[in-house]
């Protein structure tokens, strides 16, 4: 006898900040979430940058659903001005949550396939009547199939880093190279790792936030260690705005990054390399020669470490019909709203259901899986669009459209910060604002004007 499918679980794919704060709003209205991670624990992915400080103190990254949740625990949130590393924001808060939440919260899941039961993409007849197939798979192995009532996807993007090659796909002889290319900022606080670039040359490629970080880092290594330099590789030129806004920065922690990696540049640490074009990357012995479109070549380098940004992997999709921009890979609605070419992380209107909604009804992309490539997520916007998003899945139309947001002028993003410096946080305006995370981890914006989140 089957289930109606009001009583069917929500699946919820991904236990990061974002898919945790949806189930938390989901047991506050009543309705029963699963979560899906396929990490052993909460917030795999923040920890993959656990050395990394966001810009977003702890007062704008934390859900008022999930704090409610968590307060019969005695949980108290940490200092609101303080900016938390990654590793803070999944041990202190996402865990701790997860724990809360007990056996709504699976782990070791990885999803393969999401679909209408008993429906392809192509078939029409009674489409929206019928519940969603979750296929998933075990650490072990193992395959079975959930039945679910709505499906929200916050399952994000960092799995999926942008590669070398400036037109989106993997330069000649990326792949082949990968045992001396990185996609993430390194933490050099780990001897192995420290070992890795210590007295080495290394490119970082991208633009952003992260690729600012990495500078600084290998800036701070090469006053240790000798012999160590980077070489910076922009696919655009250097101008007034490239560090961001420097002492002028609204958000200090932001500026200060920005000028670190200024310093790296101008006190020799780096070197940069301007409007160059990543075509191919070529062996020399033990070193690695990257070549450009325009038949530039780079004196060889030892490692390389590219930011070019992430992106969000819609394979497990595939069987449901998404409106997605052609351009971001966004929600349809969504993406004129969130264009890097157009607004920085402060300028982005706070939006839920009605932006968020796909031709496949019940299915939600939400947090940095939302904003496809746009490099600007917010992540006080990502608790707006779960709390409005679980308000449509209750029947709550008037909630679910109701902007409960007030964003401040600067907006409010995670970021790549420094993890050394936890005096960074702003005294005045509240916000220690930058690039993912969620949330903006990993991503550089070449060639758009992303306002320096």
């Amino acid at each position: 006898m089957s289930v109606p499918t009001d009583q069917l679980p929500v699946v919820v794919v991904g236990a990061g900040p974002v898919g945790l704060a949806a189930a938390a709003h989901l047991v506050e209205r009543g309705l029963e979430p699963l979560v899906l991670e396929a990490g052993p624990s909460a917030g795999t992915a923040v920890r993959g940058w656990a050395h990394v400080r966001l810009f977003s103190p702890w007062a704008e990254v934390t859900d008022p659903a999930a704090e409610k949740l968590l307060a019969p625990t005695g949980w108290v949130r940490p200092d609101g001005a303080v900016c938390p590393t990654g590793g803070d924001w999944a041990d202190q808060y996402l865990q701790p949550l997860a724990d809360v939440l007990g056996d709504k919260v699976r782990y070791g899941t990885t999803v393969t396939g999401v679909a209408r039961a008993g429906r392809d993409r192509v078939v029409d007849s009674s489409r929206a009547e019928q519940p969603f197939t979750v296929h998933i798979r075990a650490a072990d192995g193992g395959e079975e199939r959930i039945t679910a009532r709505a499906v929200i996807d916050a399952s994000g993007t960092w799995s999926t880093p942008s590669p070398l090659g400036a037109d989106g796909l993997p330069a000649l002889g990326e792949k082949s190279a990968a045992d001396r290319i990185s996609y993430r900022v390194p933490d050099l606080t780990g001897p192995a790792v420290r070992a890795r670039y210590a007295g080495k040359r290394t490119a970082v490629v991208g633009s952003g936030a992260s690729a600012f970080t990495a500078l600084a880092h290998l800036a701070d290594l090469a006053k240790d260690e000798p012999g160590t330099h980077a070489v910076w590789i922009l696919r655009r030129g250097i101008t007034g705005s490239t560090f961001g806004g420097g002492e002028a920065d609204q958000l200090p922690a932001r500026g200060a990054l920005g000028l670190r990696a200024k310093a790296a540049v101008e006190e020799g640490h780096a070197s940069a390399v301007t409007g160059f074009r990543t075509q191919a990357v070529e062996r020399d012995g033990d070193r690695l020669v990257l070549v450009a479109d325009d038949g530039r070549r780079m004196d060889p380098v030892d490692e390389v470490i590219v930011l070019t940004g992430l992106r969000p992997d819609l394979s497990f999709l595939s069987e449901l019909r998404l409106g997605l921009d052609d351009r971001l890979q966004a929600p349809t609605a969504l993406a004129p709203l969130i264009d890097p070419n157009v607004h920085s992380c402060g300028t982005v209107y706070p939006h839920g259901v009605n932006e968020l909604s796909h031709p496949e009804q019940g299915l939600y992309l939400v947090g940095m899986k939302s904003y496809g490539r746009a490099p600007t997520f917010l992540a006080m916007t990502g608790y707006e669009q779960v709390r409005s998003v679980t308000a449509a899945i209750a029947g709550d139309r008037e909630a679910a459209e109701r902007v409960e947001l007030t964003l401040p002028e600067t907006g409010v993003c995670g970021g790549a910060g420094l993890f050394d410096e936890p005096d960074a946080a702003p005294a005045e305006n509240g916000g220690c604002c930058a690039a993912p995370a969620t949330l903006q981890i990993g991503t550089g914006t070449p060639d758009t004007a992303s306002g320096g989140c």
